[in-house]
């Protein structure tokens, strides 16, 4: 991966951050790297919580499901995509920017798919929760990783050739800012099918999930894949991949009650990726 890239702009001002350790615009504001590796640039004025984002717990059980390979498919297919549409500017690397990377599994997949295809990359990323980008900086040093929001993101005008956003809040005018003209976004979100026998367990009427076009102005939508296929998640890594989805948060009691009492659980698996254009 390329070195010494400058993807961040300050998030008190909006002037190009620069440096390598200690990160300075022109009017005077700094901000210091974490040992791990990573800046804090979410100003407190940008959100809700001393800690908003997943807890530390909850990261770490998101991590240990995706390093187990369950969606082994889904890393695959946006590591393709990405090699696919990523078109840098001429004798450059390609530039891409992860809003919403978690603990940065999805960016090392896609890391090690360029690699392997002898493409250069410069790859940015950035999440809400701090013990999630504390883990992303650490996994892979070579990438630069920030804590910041979708919606404030601290990230040069024009600088992203790619733009991912898996599972994510829709930011869609700090999406069309980031990106340069021509630039693609990359838009992950959950299969018609996806965990089905999960809502079975949890829910009387597991229903499926809507299959919407929807258009974003400023895209232009140029291409749609999706993957699907199944897995056998065992109790210990249940409840972590129960976490990892919205169910967690509005499922009644004794839902959660059954699924927890099971001793394994196989489910679909399906993701759709929609490819947009920045026009």
């Amino acid at each position: 991966m390329a070195e010494g890239f400058a993807p961040w702009c300050c998030p008190l001002c909006g002037a190009p951050l620069a440096g390598d350790n200690a990160l300075k615009c022109p009017s005077g504001h700094s901000f210091d790297r974490a040992k791990e590796g990573y800046w804090h640039l979410l100003p407190v004025q940008n959100t809700r919580t001393k800690a908003p984002g997943d807890s530390r717990e909850m990261v770490a059980a998101r991590r240990a499901f995706l390093s187990a390979g369950y969606y082994g498919i889904f890393g695959q297919a946006l590591g393709e995509l990405c090699l696919e549409y990523g078109q840098p500017k001429a004798g450059k690397p390609l530039r891409l920017l992860d809003a919403g990377c978690g603990e940065g599994w999805y960016d090392r997949c896609i890391a090690k798919q360029f690699e392997e295809a002898g493409r250069p990359l410069e790859l940015a990323g950035f999440d809400i929760a701090k013990p999630a980008v504390r883990l992303a900086a650490k996994a892979l040093p070579s990438a630069r990783y920030a804590v910041a929001s979708s919606f404030h993101q601290p990230v040069r005008t024009g600088w992203a050739d790619v733009l991912l956003n898996c599972f994510s809040p829709f930011a869609q005018e700090e999406f069309l800012r980031v990106l340069r003209p021509g630039g693609r976004l990359i838009y992950a979100v959950p299969g018609a099918e996806h965990l089905f026998q999960m809502k079975a367990v949890l829910y009387e009427k597991p229903y499926k999930n809507p299959v919407q076009e929807v258009a974003y102005p400023g895209f232009e939508a140029i291409g749609e894949r999706e993957v699907s296929g199944s897995i056998t998640v065992p109790a210990g890594q249940l409840e972590a991949l129960f976490a990892m989805t919205p169910y967690y948060w509005k499922t009644p009691r004794d839902g959660a009650a059954r699924l927890a009492a099971l001793p394994e659980l196989t489910t679909d698996i399906s993701f759709r990726f929609l490819v947009f254009e920045k026009q």
